[in-house]
């Protein structure tokens, strides 16, 4: 059975020649109190230039869009096409500024709609003995 959600942006990327930020809603202003105490937070956001129907239909790709590395399905790679366009990115923090968190870099293109904010903990999100097919191994950056 399919269901349905209603996800809400709580910010939006801002892509500068110098910058790159995170413009929190002035309504979630008030969720930032403690973040400042973190280096790092994971952005969850929304491929919003990626939404068509086309795009979500799409189940396996070639990892980077590239072709010799295997046919793989969408929920094991990273990839921008998929059936919910959910991006995910753990950055850098620099600096706040009110509503604003500068941050070093994103994948996530200019304007794209930000989901959630969480905090970097590496207890929790490092896994050390993590295990990943060749390609990823092979894979730059």
């Amino acid at each position: 059975m399919t269901e349905k959600f209603n996800v809400f942006s709580v910010g939006i990327v801002k892509k500068q020649r110098d910058s790159v930020a995170i413009v929190v809603h002035k309504e979630y202003m008030k969720a930032l109190l403690g973040l400042n105490q973190f280096s790092h937070i994971v952005v969850i956001y929304w491929f919003h230039k990626n939404d068509s129907p086309e795009q979500r239909k799409v189940l396996q790709v070639h990892p980077r869009r590239d072709k010799t590395k295997p046919l793989t399905g969408v929920f094991a790679t990273r990839s921008p096409s998929r059936p919910n366009l959910i991006g995910i990115s753990t950055c850098k923090i620099l600096s706040f500024d009110r509503n604003t968190v500068y941050i070093d870099e994103i994948d996530a293109l200019h304007d794209s709609p930000v989901i959630d904010l969480k905090p970097y903990i590496p207890k929790i999100d490092l896994i050390s003995e993590a295990r990943v097919p060749w390609w990823v191994k092979n894979a730059d950056g």
